[in-house]
């Protein structure tokens, strides 16, 4: 099996990706930014502030208010190599000057907004095809998501499901992500907006993958498609549904609410981790890192 040379940074989010602004709720100055320590280590992990960061605002209905948000944001940890790539279409994707950028960035950030127009746009193109190359085969390569951004980043995707309904079966719609990695599905704005439930019955109906429920504020640093560190000050939940001994999702009509007996759940802080494949939750991320490398030099 390939593994992945890359790493991944999928983050819960915080701010307003425009969404909320189509439907009028909200003003375009409400950008209310997640925590720059956040981006602090997007960056070190990246080299340090000379890096080259792509925004890619694509998910979100207010592309050039969003865009603007991270170059203040970066620019203030110290970037000024910064560019955003307002790709609105696939037709914007097959652009050659955006396939050059990406063959020369450090950093891909996907901003937030809706998952749904990342996999719509991207998925099968060339442009996306460049950046899982890169993902793939480059060790100091980083793709990094928030909000809508990281719950595209897995190969099952979430892209509706009301919270106060996701009890109830076919509530939850699920699609194909852009497949940065496989096996776990990630939820966003977790515990702020209420998505145990949403995430709980997706794991359900495809128990195979590990459900990720990223708090904001919060993100999982992903090596080699595996090994997860717990970034940030907020939680990130980890649902397991291996062991279900019970589930009812395949037999009741939709509207029903689902049964399930046996569903593991993790409470991750920072600093704790998770090994996806052994499904092992780990106290001390960067400590069970230099083991996993230990034993596969062994």
């Amino acid at each position: 099996m390939l593994i992945a040379k890359g790493k991944l940074i999928a983050i819960g989010g915080a701010e307003d990706k425009g969404t909320d602004l189509e439907s009028g709720k909200i003003q375009r100055n409400n950008l209310n930014f997640f925590e720059l320590g956040i981006l602090t280590r997007v960056v070190e992990e990246a080299g340090g502030p000379l890096c080259r960061i792509e925004v890619i605002t694509t998910a979100s209905m207010i592309p050039y208010e969003v865009g603007d948000n991270y170059l203040n944001a970066f620019g203030k940890i110290g970037c000024t190599n910064i560019g955003v790539m307002h790709i609105r279409n696939r037709a914007d994707a097959a652009s050659d000057d955006y396939a050059e950028r990406i063959s020369k960035c450090d950093v891909v950030m996907f901003s937030g907004g809706n998952q749904l127009r990342l996999s719509s746009t991207f998925g099968g193109t060339e442009f996306f095809q460049k950046i899982m190359d890169r993902y793939i085969n480059e060790e100091n390569f980083i793709v990094a998501g928030t909000s809508a951004g990281a719950m595209a980043m897995s190969n099952t995707m979430i892209y509706e499901g009301n919270a106060t309904r996701a009890h109830l079966k076919g509530e939850v719609k699920i699609t194909t992500g852009l497949g940065f990695m496989n096996d776990v599905i990630f939820d966003s704005h977790f515990e702020k907006r209420g998505r145990f439930g949403r995430l709980a019955q997706a794991v359900a109906a495809n128990p195979s993958c590990i459900g990720i429920g990223l708090g904001e504020d919060t993100g999982m640093i992903v090596t080699g498609g595996n090994m997860m560190e717990a970034i940030g000050s907020g939680l990130v939940m980890i649902i397991d549904g291996h062991d279900i001994l019970h589930s009812n999702i395949a037999d009741i009509p939709d509207g029903n609410p689902i049964s399930l007996q046996n569903l593991k759940v993790h409470f991750c802080e920072h600093g704790n981790g998770y090994l996806v494949k052994e499904r092992k939750f780990l106290l001390n991320a960067r400590e069970g890192s230099v083991i996993k490398k230990q034993v596969d030099v062994e």
